[in-house]
């Protein structure tokens, strides 16, 4: 049996942007659409159009450029709002009008001050009249879940029949718990004479923090369209968000039964951008796309992650976009993480080496709140650099030839752990970069240059320049430093410290042909 589908119906460049603070210029919408539409969510609410010029030629132009995802716009159920739809839509592959009006008895007393017959009158006025210009149709009897069932269930029947074909039940104020709000859902479904001619869509708020799980609630009760936004951005306490409504699915396949058509590789690339773009940063602890989603840092977690990853991790971080899971070395860390940091770094440790290494690291740990490869890398290199006499290579000379208009030439000289010379010349981009070049060909290794910076320690004309390099070969990052007067020199210096450390107990192996072998 086919898993049932379910339409993602993506609202963050309408309800998402009513964010306070989150105002989106058109060229901003746009680019948030593209990405949308790579996440081949099914329909995309652009916006309302007749709220301002800019928000017409926002959907407009949506409208115009993306393909393969419905464009909707959102009207109220006055004829100048559909007419403005309609005319923002003309050139969409695909529209749809939204059409929404209030139903609750709170917004029937307090906003349009219309009796429960007016009420349906006017929906259905407008749905005919949407009708003219698009046969896709969407209403939103807007307080849903705060109005009273009876009269809920005639509105959607009235609409249906004069066309929606898809019904949508706000939870507006986000009152709704997930019991209540599937039994709605259930309800409609058993009172609603005709509403297998329509999907049934749900747009949950976040006021309680339960705007997935009522969504959730109303999937399993029947509904066939979820109304969410990226990062769960929206009015007041924000929307369900979408990543999770779509991973949920993903990851609980055994129990919904339903599957979207999102691209769910796409899903972090989105959320960076909507983040981006708006200035709401994602928290650390957010699902799915939040910088904690797939990090770990206990010792016990870290240590059944490492046996096997889904003792832990319910997701494949690479499913929604992220590169791998992280172990994030802190004072919770035990051996065996850190067993397997090293390895992971290039390094091979002997038990006597590693349990030092442990015992430094603990006391590190209770300093900083995190630690960082290259603090692993610092701990391990203070017990391997103390004899400096175990370095592979240390530096003999420098002959560096730079002219305006010529490809810059270095030929560089180190002197090896046994005394011999090696020599090597190379061309780069400049002189630092042909000396590094040189020295690379002598190693025997090839590396990147991630980070160059010269900072003085000193004052004056004469002043002592310290350079700092960041390496990175194969899966190994390292830092290096040199100092000295001639800032070419401590260039080369410092490039050197970092290769004498990617050496030490390296995948690396014999270098220049064997001669020199890490310790």
């Amino acid at each position: 049996m086919q898993p049932d589908k379910l339409i993602i119906f993506d609202t963050t460049l309408r309800d998402g942007e009513q964010c306070p603070g989150a105002s989106l210029n058109i060229r901003e919408k746009l680019e948030i659409a593209r990405q949308l539409s790579l996440l081949q969510v099914d329909v995309i609410e652009a916006g309302f159009p007749v709220a301002s010029p800019g928000d017409f030629q926002s959907v407009e132009q949506i409208a115009r450029e993306i393909k393969g995802s419905k464009i909707a716009g959102l009207a109220r159920a006055l004829e100048k709002d559909i007419e403005a739809a309609a005319k923002a839509l003309e050139k969409a592959e695909s529209p749809r009008i939204h059409i929404f009006l209030s139903t609750s008895k709170t917004h029937r007393e307090h906003m349009v001050r219309k009796a429960e017959e007016e009420i349906i009158d006017m929906a259905v006025k407008a749905i005919r009249f949407g009708k003219k210009f698009c046969d896709d149709i969407e209403f939103s009897p807007m307080d849903a879940s705060r109005t009273e069932p009876q009269f809920l269930a005639r509105a959607i029947a009235a609409v249906i029949a004069a066309g929606a074909t898809t019904v949508n039940i706000p939870d507006t104020v986000g009152y709704s718990v997930p019991e209540q709000f599937g039994g709605l859902i259930h309800y409609l479904k058993q009172n609603v004479a005709n509403i297998e001619r329509a999907v049934i869509s749900v747009h949950c708020h976040n006021d309680l923090g339960l705007a997935v799980a009522n969504s959730l609630a109303a999937v399993k009760a029947g509904a066939r369209q979820v109304e969410c936004t990226v990062n769960g951005i929206g009015e007041r306490a924000g929307n369900a968000a979408m990543e999770e409504i779509v991973m949920a699915l993903k990851t609980r396949k055994d129990f919904f039964g339903i599957e979207t058509r999102v691209d769910s590789r796409h899903i972090l690339a989105c959320s960076k951008l909507v983040s981006s773009l708006t200035g709401f940063f994602v928290q650390r602890n957010k699902a799915v796309v939040g910088k904690n989603a797939f990090a770990h840092e206990s010792g016990i977690h870290q240590h059944g992650f490492l046996k096997k990853k889904d003792t832990f991790e319910i997701m494949d971080p690479k499913d929604v976009g992220w590169e791998d899971s992280e172990l994030v070395m802190g004072k919770h860390s035990g051996r065996n993480a850190l067993l397997h940091k090293t390895k992971e770094m290039g390094y091979e440790l002997s038990p006597q080496e590693l349990d030092r290494l442990f015992d430094e690291f603990k006391v590190l740990a209770d300093e900083k709140k995190e630690i960082f490869d290259e603090d692993i890398a610092t701990l391990i290199q203070k017990q391997t650099l103390s004899d400096e006499s175990l370095n592979a290579y240390t530096l003999g000379k420098i002959k560096c030839a730079f002219e305006t208009g010529a490809v810059p030439q270095a030929t560089v000289e180190l002197i090896g752990r046994d005394g011999k010379k090696h020599a090597a010349t190379a061309d780069g981009d400049g002189p630092i970069d042909s000396i590094y070049n040189a020295i690379d060909k002598i190693a025997g290794l090839s590396c990147k240059l991630l980070d160059y910076q010269v900072q003085s320690k000193t004052r004056g004309k004469d002043a002592q320049g310290e350079v700092t390099v960041r390496v990175l070969h194969e899966n190994r990052e390292v830092l290096g430093k040199g100092s000295g007067v001639n800032t070419v020199e401590a260039s080369g210096c410092a490039y050197i410290n970092a290769i004498n450390k990617l050496l030490m107990k390296s995948k690396a192996g014999p270098v220049a042909g064997g001669e020199i072998p890490g310790p």
